[in-house]
């Protein structure tokens, strides 16, 4: 201790240099750190699991407000709906583009890996999953009987619905809605302020989530779904930097550097949470704070990529439907791969943004190539065990997609503040 110093001080000298640490480098520290703990403590480790679970409970405690409050008071800052419809247009575009391409990059990785080929299901119990709902049932889905119900259940999709009518209707209403306008810009920038006040316990919450995850499933566990891991991984990897970096590239005309560099800690979020759904707060944060996005864009964009930007289901779904028609000894021609590949995009934007997902609308894809719901709750049970793991890689490119689609978004409709973009080149 220094002269003149005081016990009081010393703290708040630590805290400054630990908040001093960007957020990315410290989420990154804690996850190589529980993942060293996982090993060494194994299944005991689970004894920190409830750190985890307060971090994933505030986070997902923020997802229902934030999406009302950002899309509403997004689109009523848009002033004309003219552009709502113009922006709209462009974004469902760039999402269904992606997913097709994950949906591709999934069933190339399959096919050249083969990681089907002679696995075995004899000693696999099988795990019947939930049938996915008929396009008729999203769709009227969408439309919420009941808003507060939606938001109490947690239904994104009729949550960002309401909003955008909430939206609308400032707009139309015009100048006599100011207060209300005025009011939802008000509650958007409340919840940010309490995002950064959950994002400071994510080092924390992430050290123990890895810790748990490795610690339940080690090392070797991983070894019979290798294959079918370096697949995902792979595909992730291409998807992300290859797909994603050269969207913003060439469609935003930005250095893909600084883009990854600026939504670091979404990443690491949305790894380390396996759904893009609770890393949302985390990417409408970083996006505004960090890339430069108007908030009209990033609280519009954002939300809707978390509930049908799903470019990492789309591509283990298309690696899975490989890996299972290999195991079943099933040959696929061109015309097979190309139905896999259209019907994993479709069915994709469907996926919910929770762990494990993907699972959930594998039966559907899986029936275009011949195979019964036995055999897909036969393949379910053996990837199950791993597919936490699985999980966590394919949110990346979840998380990557929305936030290059806003970037490109941003830049078209001149919503982004380029000189904060650049900042993350220099760091």
């Amino acid at each position: 201790m220094t002269e003149g110093s005081t016990p009081a001080e010393m703290p708040r000298g630590i805290a400054g240099r630990w908040f001093a640490i960007p957020l990315w480098k410290r989420i990154f520290a804690a996850m190589l750190l529980g993942a060293l703990v996982g090993f060494w403590a194994g299944e005991s480790a689970v004894a920190v699991k409830w750190i985890g679970d307060i971090f994933v409970r505030l986070i997902r405690m923020l997802v229902v407000p934030l999406v009302f409050v950002t899309i509403a008071s997004g689109v009523a800052a848009l002033g004309d709906p003219r552009k709502l419809g113009a922006m709209g247009a462009r974004t469902l575009g760039l999402y269904a583009l992606l997913m097709m391409i994950a949906a591709c990059v999934g069933v190339m990785f399959g096919a050249l890996l083969e990681p089907g080929a002679g696995v075995s299901f004899a000693a696999v119990a099988a795990k019947t999953v939930a049938a996915p709902k008929e396009p008729l049932a999203l769709l009227l889905g969408i439309i919420p009987v009941n808003p507060v119900q939606a938001m109490a259940e947690g239904d994104t999709l009729a949550v960002i619905f309401f909003a955008l009518l909430v939206g609308a209707g400032v707009i139309a209403a015009g100048p006599r809605a100011r207060v209300f306008s005025e009011m939802l810009s008000g509650a958007s920038e409340v919840m940010l302020r309490i995002v950064g006040f959950a994002m400071e316990v994510a080092p924390f919450g992430v050290f123990a989530l890895i810790a748990v995850v490795v610690g339940a499933n080690g090392a070797a566990v991983f070894a019979p779904v290798l294959k079918l891991g370096l697949c995902v991984i792979g595909g992730s990897l291409v998807q992300t930097v290859l797909v994603h970096g050269g969207l913003v590239r060439l469609l935003a005309r930005l250095p893909a550097l600084p883009f990854f560099r600026g939504i670091a800690d979404a990443m690491m979020v949305g790894f380390s949470t396996a759904s893009s759904s609770a890393a949302l707060p985390v990417a409408m944060r970083v996006a505004e704070d960090n890339l430069g996005i108007g908030k009209p864009v990033a609280s519009t964009v954002l939300p809707l990529g978390a509930v049908i930007g799903m470019d990492g289901a789309a591509l283990y779904v298309g690696a899975l439907a490989m890996f299972s028609a290999q195991a079943f000894g099933i040959e696929l021609g061109l015309a097979a791969h190309v139905t896999v590949a259209l019907s994993t995009a479709l069915v994709a934007m469907g996926v919910g943004p929770v762990p494990s997902g993907s699972l959930f609308v594998l039966a559907a894809v899986l029936a275009t190539i011949g195979i019964t719901p036995e055999q897909t709750a036969l393949v379910v049970g053996f990837v199950l065990p791993f597919d936490r793991l699985l999980d966590m890689t394919r949110t990346i490119p979840n998380v990557t997609a929305d936030l290059a689609v806003a970037t490109v978004v941003g830049r078209s409709e001149r919503q982004i503040d380029l000189t904060v973009f650049a900042s993350r080149n220099v760091e």
